[in-house]
C-alpha cells in the first residue's frame, strides 16, 4: 500500500467515526468546550504596550541600569506621577497657586504615598523662602509674594537645570513665562507595591487635578496602563458585534437555512471559547496583538464551514442520503482541511520564532486556535450537521435552501469559470504576465517602513467621527494619554524620545576624566543636534560643573585653579571638585550624571529634529565608541530602533519560514497523496503574488511594519493557501473523473469557487471591522487583513488556473513520454 493510499484509508476510517458515531463525537466536543470554558476566567489582560516588547534587550538592559543608577527631576521612573500644566502663562501666580493646591491635596492623602515633588511652582516658592518645604508652605508663600517678586524667583532659577528642565521650551527669562511646565511627583512604596498600585494612586491623583481650574492633568504609567486596558476593551466591543453582525448577513446569504446558520454560528462560538481557554491555562496574557487572534479564527472558521455544508449540498441535490452524501464530502474535504490546517500553522506559527514575545505569544494563540478550527469544524460540525438533520427529518422541519452557492449553470458560476476557460490559449504567456506584475509590486513595496512607536499602542489624540453614532452603551470612554503625550512632545526640548544617552564607565576621579567626557563633542556626528560653535548639545558631568560655576564665584574660582589649559573643563583634584558639587545646590542636577562612587557617568544628546529613529540611533552607536571608556548607546530612541529592527527582521524571517515551510510541506503531500510534487509548487504561486501586490499596498497607503502589521506577512500566507488549497485539491478529483484538465477546472471553479467568493467575502469583511478599533495599529492591521484576503481569492480565480493549465500539460507530456519509454522497453 502506497504513503497516498494509507493517508485516504486513515482519512476514510476517521470519517467513518464521524458519520456513524456522530452523537457521541457531539457530546464528546461539547463536554471539551465546558473544559475550556473554564479557563476564560483565568485570562489576564497585559497593559504594558511597550514593555512586552523591550524586555531582555540588550539596549533596555543598558537603559534600566542607567535609570537605577542616576535620577533626574524630570525623569519618570516606574514610581512616579507627573502635573503636566499648559495654558498661556503657567508661571503667573495664579497658574502657580492652582499648581500648588493640586499638590497640597495630593500630599494630604496618606494613601497617594507622596515623597518629594519637584518642579517650577515649588522650586519658585523655596526660592523666595527657602523654609517652605511642604506643598501648603509654599502655596502660602506665593499667595503672599508680589508679581515682582515671582518674576524676581523665576529670573534666578532661569539658570537651574533642574528649574528649566520642567518649563516648556518656549520659556522666556525675562517676560517669566512658559506655556507648560512639568511637576514630578515621586512616591515612597513599600517592596510588595504593584503596578495596579500604581494606577490606583495615580488615577486618584488624576481626579484630584481634574477638579482644580486651569489645564492641569496627571501622567505616568499607572495612566498609561489604565487606558491601555480600557483601549483594548473597548476596541473589543466595537469590532465583536460589528463582525458578528457582518458574519450574519453573509452567512445567512452562504448558508440560507437558520438551522445551519445557527450550527455554524455554535462552532465558531466554540473555537472563540476553546482558544480563550487555552489562554487561560497557558498563562499567555490577553494584549492588544491578541485582539486580532479571534478574528483570524473566525475567518478560517468560516471558511471551513462553508465549504463543508456547501460540498454536503452538492451531494444531497443530486440525490444522495445524508449518510453517504457527507461520507463523500467529508473524505473530499478531510485531506483538504488537513493541508489547509497545516499550511495555515505555519503562516501563523511562523511569528513563534521572533524574538518580540508579544509577537511569539500571538504566533501561539493563533496556531493552537487554528487546530482546535480544524477539530471543530472538521470533526464536530459535520457530525452535528448530521444529528441536526436526522432531528430535522424526524419532526418534520423545512428545510429552507439546500442549494450550493455556484454551479455550473448558475450566473455566478459562469463569471468565476471565465478566467479558466480565458486561460485556456495562452496560459504561459499569462504566467509570465502575472509573475512580472507581481516583481514588479514587491520590488516597489521593498521600499515600505518599519516602525515601532509608544503612540502605535495609545488611542488617537481625536476619535473617528463614527464614535458619535455609537449607541451609548458600546461607546469608548474618553481618552487623554495620547494628547498629554503629544503635549509633552510638543512643548518641551528633549525627552526619552528625543534624546539618546551614552553610559560611561570608567574612574572619572583621573585627571583626563572630565575631558574625556568632552571631547568627543567637537565632532558629532550628522543626526545629533549641534550647539554653540559646532559640538554636540550635551548634558552631562561637565556641563552642571559649568552651569553652577557661572552662578556660584567662589565654586568658579576652584575650577578656574583646576584648569590648566584654560577651556573651562578641570582636569586635576576632581575628587574636590566633585566633593564640592555635590555638596552645593547643584547636587540632585549632578547625581544626575554621575554615580556617588564616581565610576559611572551618562552623557545625554538632544538629536536632530529631522533625524529618524533609525540614524539617531546607528549615529549613537557609532559616536559611543568616540570615548576613551567603556560607553554603550542607550535611551529610548535607541531601544525602539533595535525593536524597529527586530520587527523588520520577525516579518522577514515569518515570511520566509512560511513560505518555506508550506512549499516543502505540500510538495511532501501531494507526491505522497497523488505522486504529483509539482502541485505543491503550483499551490504556493497564487500566494506569492498576492503577498507581493499586498506589500505594495502597504507602500502605496502609506503604511508601516510594525508591531502588528509585521506579522500579516506569514499570516497572509496561513490565510491564503486556503484558498488555492481548497481549488487545486477538487480540480484533483475533478480531473480524475474528466481526464480534462479544462473541464476539471471549469467545475471546479464554478463549484469550490462559489464557497471560495463566500468565505472571502466574510472574511474579508469581518478582519476590515477590525478598521474600527480606537487604536490606530489594530485598524491598519484589520485593512490589511482583508486585502490580504481579497488578494488571496483574485489569485486563486486568475493566477491559479494557467498555472494549473501548465502544470497539467507538463503532467500531460510527463506521463505521455513515461508509456512511451514503457512501449519502448515492452517491445524490445
Amino acid at each position: 500500500m502506497t504513503t497516498g493510499e494509507r493517508i485516504e484509508a486513515a482519512t476514510e476510517a476517521l470519517n467513518e467515526v464521524i458519520v456513524s458515531r456522530s452523537k457521541t463525537v457531539v457530546i464528546a466536543f461539547l463536554v471539551m468546550t465546558v473544559v475550556f470554558a473554564g479557563g476564560f476566567g483565568l485570562v489576564s489582560t497585559d497593559t504594558d504596550s511597550t514593555d512586552s516588547f523591550t524586555n531582555d534587550l540588550p539596549e533596555q538592559d543598558a537603559l534600566d541600569a542607567v535609570n537605577e543608577e542616576f535620577e533626574g527631576p524630570f525623569e519618570a521612573s516606574d514610581e512616579s506621577t507627573q502635573l503636566v500644566h499648559s495654558g498661556n502663562n503657567v508661571l503667573t501666580k495664579t497658574a502657580l497657586v492652582r499648581n500648588l493646591a493640586v499638590l497640597e491635596r495630593v500630599e494630604q492623602r496618606d494613601d497617594l504615598r507622596v515623597a518629594s515633588a519637584t518642579g517650577p511652582a515649588p522650586l519658585i516658592a523655596q526660592t523666595i523662602d527657602p523654609s517652605a518645604t511642604t506643598a501648603a508652605e509654599q502655596r502660602r508663600v506665593i499667595e503672599s509674594a508680589t508679581s515682582a517678586e515671582i518674576r524676581q524667583a523665576i529670573r534666578e532659577r532661569s539658570d537651574d537645570p533642574r528649574f528649566t528642565g520642567t518649563v516648556s521650551e518656549d520659556f522666556n527669562p525675562t517676560a517669566a513665562s512658559a506655556s507648560a511646565s512639568v511637576t514630578g511627583i515621586t512616591h515612597d512604596v513599600p517592596s510588595d507595591f504593584s503596578d495596579d498600585d500604581l494606577t490606583e494612586i495615580q488615577l486618584a491623583i488624576e481626579t484630584i487635578a481634574s477638579e482644580e481650574s486651569g489645564d492641569i492633568r496627571a501622567f505616568g504609567s499607572g495612566i498609561v496602563d489604565a487606558e491601555t486596558g480600557t483601549v483594548i476593551g473597548d476596541s473589543m466591543t466595537l469590532v465583536m458585534p460589528v463582525v458578528i453582525v457582518l458574519l450574519l448577513v453573509f452567512l445567512i446569504v452562504a448558508y440560507r437555512d437558520p438551522i445551519d446558520l445557527a450550527l455554524g454560528l455554535l462552532a465558531l462560538l466554540m473555537t472563540v471559547i476553546w482558544t480563550f481557554g487555552f489562554l487561560g491555562y497557558s498563562g499567555i496574557p490577553f494584549n492588544q496583538q491578541m485582539i486580532s487572534v479571534p478574528v483570524l479564527l473566525l475567518a478560517v472558521g468560516v471558511d471551513f464551514g462553508i465549504h463543508i455544508i456547501n460540498r454536503y449540498r452538492e451531494e444531497t441535490v443530486q440525490g444522495f442520503e445524508p449518510l453517504e452524501a457527507m461520507r463523500t464530502a467529508n473524505n473530499q474535504l478531510m485531506v483538504a482541511f488537513v493541508i489547509v490546517t497545516v499550511t495555515t500553522v505555519f503562516g501563523f506559527g511562523a511569528n513563534i520564532a521572533s524574538d518580540l514575545g508579544p509577537i511569539r505569544n500571538m504566533g501561539i494563540a493563533s496556531s493552537v486556535g487554528i487546530i482546535f478550527t480544524f477539530l471543530i469544524f472538521g470533526l464536530f460540525l459535520p457530525a452535528a450537521k448530521l444529528e441536526v438533520d436526522e432531528l430535522r427529518e424526524r419532526f418534520g422541519v423545512p428545510e429552507f435552501n439546500s442549494e450550493p452557492i455556484a454551479s455550473e449553470e448558475s450566473t455566478l458560476g459562469r463569471l468565476l469559470a471565465m478566467p479558466a476557460k480565458a486561460s485556456q490559449h495562452a496560459p504561459l504567456l499569462l504566467v509570465v504576465v502575472i509573475l512580472v506584475a507581481g516583481a514588479g509590486a514587491a520590488g516597489y513595496g521593498a521600499g515600505v517602513d518599519t516602525s515601532f512607536e509608544e503612540k502605535d499602542f495609545l488611542p488617537p489624540e481625536e476619535q473617528p467621527a463614527y464614535i458619535e453614532y455609537v449607541p451609548g452603551p458600546l461607546a469608548p470612554g474618553e481618552y487623554t494619554v495620547t494628547e498629554t503625550y503629544n503635549l509633552l512632545e510638543d512643548k518641551f526640548a528633549t525627552n526619552q524620545d528625543q534624546s539618546v544617552k551614552i553610559y560611561v564607565k570608567g574612574s572619572f576621579e583621573e585627571d583626563h576624566a572630565l575631558e574625556a567626557l568632552a571631547s568627543p563633542n567637537d565632532d558629532p556626528p550628522s543626526n545629533l543636534a549641534v550647539g554653540e560653535g559646532g559640538k554636540a548639545d550635551a548634558r552631562s558631568i561637565v556641563t552642571v560643573i559649568q552651569a553652577y560655576a557661572d552662578r556660584d564665584p567662589e565654586f568658579a574660582a576652584l575650577v578656574e585653579r583646576n584648569d590648566r589649559d584654560g577651556n573651562g573643563i578641570p582636569d586635576r583634584n576632581l575628587d574636590i571638585i566633585y566633593d564640592e558639587l555635590f555638596a552645593s545646590p547643584a547636587a540632585p542636577q549632578a547625581e544626575r550624571y554621575l554615580t556617588e562612587d564616581r565610576r559611572s557617568a551618562q552623557v545625554e544628546y538632544a538629536i536632530d529634529s529631522d533625524a529618524s529613529q533609525r540614524a539617531a540611533a546607528a549615529d549613537a552607536a557609532e559616536f559611543a565608541d568616540d570615548f576613551r571608556y567603556t560607553a554603550t548607546a542607550t535611551g529610548g530612541i535607541v531601544v525602539f530602533a533595535a525593536v524597529t529592527d527586530l520587527i523588520f527582521a520577525s516579518a522577514i524571517e515569518g515570511l520566509i519560514l512560511a513560505v518555506g515551510l508550506t512549499a516543502v510541506f505540500l510538495v511532501i503531500a501531494y507526491a505522497a497523496l497523488e505522486r504529483k510534487p509539482l502541485l505543491g509548487i503550483v499551490n504556493v504561486f497564487p500566494i506569492l503574488i498576492s503577498i507581493a501586490f499586498l506589500i505594495g499596498t502597504m507602500r502605496y497607503l502609506g503604511m508601516s511594519l510594525n508591531a502588528l502589521t509585521a506579522t500579516i506577512l506569514s499570516i497572509s500566507v496561513g490565510l491564503g493557501i486556503a484558498y488555492s488549497v481548497h481549488a487545486t485539491h477538487r480540480f484533483i478529483d475533478e480531473l480524475k473523473e474528466s481526464d480534462d484538465a479544462l473541464t476539471a477546472l471549469i467545475t471546479t471553479l464554478s463549484g469550490t469557487g462559489g464557497a471560495l467568493m463566500g468565505s472571502m467575502l466574510t472574511t474579508s469583511l469581518g478582519t476590515g471591522a477590525l478598521a474600527l478599533a480606537i487604536t490606530p495599529v489594530l485598524g491598519d492591521f484589520g485593512l490589511l487583513m482583508a486585502l490580504s484576503v481579497l488578494y488571496s481569492f483574485i489569485t486563486s480565480i486568475v493566477a491559479l488556473p494557467p498555472a494549473m493549465l501548465l502544470w497539467a500539460r507538463y503532467d500531460e507530456s510527463q506521463s505521455l513520454w513515461k508509456r512511451l519509454f514503457a512501449g519502448s522497453k515492452a517491445t524490445k
